[in-house]
């Protein structure tokens, strides 16, 4: 069960105030990543620890283990079908955009499963695209949603598109400097990162309008443990014994992430006092 609390409607004034912290964040990363130095693929990015086939599958465990992801995101899509039960008062969105941002952040866990599958089938640059740019969807697409929950409903409405074309652009890119020999991960290093920071900012600094707040810090929970599994990754393999690798256990507790973004979503309700309409800044209570 949460703890509720109470705190004022947030002034116009302050909204913008913190809203211009989170832009000014993005901004000042975006400049930060402009000014550095290019960013070129690790050639052993694609020597994984495990490589061991199993049933006639190559890379067995890295491969297998990104089948969470198909079914959690096929099932978040067959429970946001149901658009009817889904949208209005005392349902899970009382908007229309706030239930399609979801739906494109499932649309992503669905084929970063079979990109990812795919590219641990065969490790090489060419199916690295198709890893990489389906996840650009899924971290776009929240990063989107909580604009539009946390901040402005119509705010993230708008962005939420130029969000997504920044994800493919950051793919699309970094793949043609490959085929040119000059890869730069510097935009797609920005498009993983910066909703890591962005979003749990904008958890802190903006009323809610759902229940369910902190499984959102608990999925983020989730994928740092998928980042520090994928740092750890030859490390995991010995340590076990070779049972399991660090990579395969990043799928697994990314993939948890998900699942737990999709329970929070079927469970959580508007708060009191929130409106279908409800105007910019104006929730007056929360609950964590």
């Amino acid at each position: 069960m949460g703890v509720e609390y109470s705190r004022p409607a947030m002034s116009p004034r302050t909204l913008r105030i913190r809203a211009a912290i989170v832009g000014g964040l993005g901004l000042a990363a975006g400049i930060g990543m402009f000014l550095a130095r290019r960013i070129p693929q690790d050639p052993e990015y694609h020597n994984f620890a495990d490589r061991r086939p199993f049933l006639g599958i190559p890379n067995f465990g890295d491969v297998v283990s990104n089948l969470p992801f198909c079914v959690v995101g096929a099932w978040a899509l067959a429970w946001l079908a149901r658009r009817s039960e889904r949208i209005g008062p005392g349902k899970p969105f009382l908007a229309y955009a706030e239930w399609w941002g979801w739906c494109v952040v499932f649309v992503g866990v669905f084929f970063t499963g079979l990109g990812s599958a795919y590219y641990h089938w065969a490790p090489d640059t060419f199916t690295l695209f198709w890893d990489r740019l389906p996840m650009t969807v899924a971290f776009m697409g929240v990063l989107g949603v909580q604009v539009m929950e946390r901040i402005s409903l119509r705010g993230g409405s708008m962005l939420i598109v130029p969000f997504l074309v920044t994800g493919f652009s950051s793919v699309v890119a970094w793949r043609l400097g490959e085929g040119q020999g000059t890869g730069d991960l510097r935009l797609y290093a920005l498009v993983q990162f910066y909703p890591m920071v962005a979003i749990p900012l904008m958890l802190w600094l903006f009323p809610a309008r759902y229940t369910g707040a902190a499984d959102l810090l608990v999925a983020f929970g989730w994928y740092m443990a998928a980042k520090a599994n994928e740092a750890l990754d030859a490390r995991i393999f010995e340590w076990t014994s070779h049972a399991v690798s660090g990579h395969t256990l990043k799928h697994l507790c990314a993939a948890t992430g998900t699942a737990w973004m999709f329970w929070m979503l079927t469970r959580r309700r508007p708060l009191d006092g929130v409106r279908q309409d409800e105007p910019e800044g104006g929730t007056r209570s929360s609950r964590v």
